[in-house]
């Protein structure tokens, strides 16, 4: 297996955690605007290799969820601002364009520190 992004939570916006309820989870890289940061786990930017697609797997704090859509601006999202929005629904064709959908159930929490990897 090939790991094509991997990078750690380490900071949590005060309503990052409200997205969960809605089966989102946002993330933007350290330095993103104070306003957007509130909304977003933030993590370490890191480099990616390869291409995230449809049949991939995300893998967050150590529970594999595979991935059913990517949108077309997902990737470049997240290799130019370390932001994807992703949706637990499962869906097979991507909401907006930078979408990443998986399937598997909403994570109640997503602790300080977790790893977040897609891994091909």
């Amino acid at each position: 297996m090939q790991t094509i992004y991997e990078t750690t939570i380490t900071h949590i916006g005060d309503f990052a955690r409200e997205a969960l309820e809605d089966r989102m989870l946002i993330t933007f890289r350290e330095g993103a605007p104070a306003d957007i940061q509130d909304y977003c786990f933030i993590h370490q930017h890191s480099v990616t290799d390869g291409e995230l697609h449809r049949g991939a797997c995300m893998e967050l704090a150590n529970v594999r969820y595979p991935v059913t859509a990517v949108g077309e601006v997902a990737m470049q999202n997240l290799r130019e601002l370390g932001h994807i929005t992703l949706r637990f629904d499962g869906c097979e064709q991507a909401e907006f364009p930078g979408s990443v959908h998986v399937k598997g159930m909403t994570p109640q929490d997503v602790p300080l520190g977790s790893v977040l990897k897609f891994i091909d």
